[in-house]
């Protein structure tokens, strides 16, 4: 197998890790309540639990 000639510092493998970012959540309008909220995500208004515009429990 092979191996590293010489120890990475943690320097400059954190350099190399920098481009690994999280995006920004994307926001979306529920058609049926018009509320905004996160993709994938149950959400509440009213009282009542959405998801994916369809009433899941009040």
């Amino acid at each position: 197998m092979a191996h590293p000639k010489r120890k990475i510092s943690k320097t400059r493998r954190n350099k190399r890790r920098t481009h690994y970012k999280a995006d920004s959540q994307v926001i979306a309008i529920c058609p049926t309540t018009g509320v905004s909220h996160i993709y994938h995500r149950a959400y509440t208004f009213e009282g009542k639990l959405y998801y994916k515009g369809k009433l899941l429990a009040e």
